[in-house]
């Protein structure tokens, strides 16, 4: 089974483990985000990837240029832990972690949580990649992919009981839009998949495609 069908399949039992209520939120807050058209004012293929230097979880710091000095990097962003369909995404990326290695690319993945929720996800997921914390967002936002949840989706979230506030360190409401970069070794983006609906992401057969056509 493909990650698109996975994740459909999640996305259509929503109605089975949320109210009606829950659901009408979580779709008109897609809707306006999809209206507001940051997914295409986000960096995209042909540009230069923005620096950084973040916090892995075992407390080193990893920097873009310093991945780049050994070869291409796959670079994804997510939600959170806390995010089912985030989680169905990682998964995949780790079932072809090795086949992006062999390629010669670093994978990683970044969110907004804090080190000790990454290094949680990265244990529970078996993840062999870096998990890298964006304390708020501001990488993100360098791309061009960070917003901020309305009022009523924020508390909606509370309801739920994903308290963002203490997994992003008092940055409850600033999250990333579901992106992932092939950026080659000069730094520049290759190859760019970015959608503001959360529950799609990008297929890692089109990420290996996208690292074979690299020169």
């Amino acid at each position: 089974m493909s990650l698109h069908d996975e994740l459909r399949a999640l996305h259509e039992n929503a109605p089975l483990v949320l109210p009606a209520e829950a659901l009408e939120t979580m779709r008109k807050g897609a809707r306006e985000l999809a209206e507001s058209g940051l997914a295409d004012r986000a960096v995209n293929v042909g540009e230069r990837a923005p620096d950084f230097t973040l916090p892995a979880t075992a407390g080193q710091e990893i920097a873009l240029e310093e991945l780049l000095a050994n070869g291409p990097v796959v670079l994804a962003f997510y939600r959170g832990a806390w995010c089912p369909f985030c989680n169905l995404a990682l998964r995949a990326l780790q079932e072809h972690h090795e086949s992006i290695a062999a390629r010669g690319a670093r994978l990683v993945a970044i969110s907004p949580q804090v080190p000790d929720e990454s290094l949680s996800l990265a244990e529970k997921q078996q993840l062999a990649f870096d998990v890298l914390s964006d304390i708020g967002s501001d990488v993100a936002k360098q791309y061009g992919i960070a917003f901020d949840l309305s009022d009523e989706l924020g508390a909606l979230y509370d309801r739920l009981g994903f308290d963002l506030q203490r997994v992003n360190s008092g940055h409850a409401r600033t999250l990333p839009l579901p992106a992932t970069y092939v950026i080659d070794r000069t730094g520049i983006i290759r190859w760019a998949f970015v959608d503001t609906d959360y529950t799609v992401r990008a297929e890692p057969a089109e990420i290996l495609a996208a690292l074979d056509a690299l020169d």
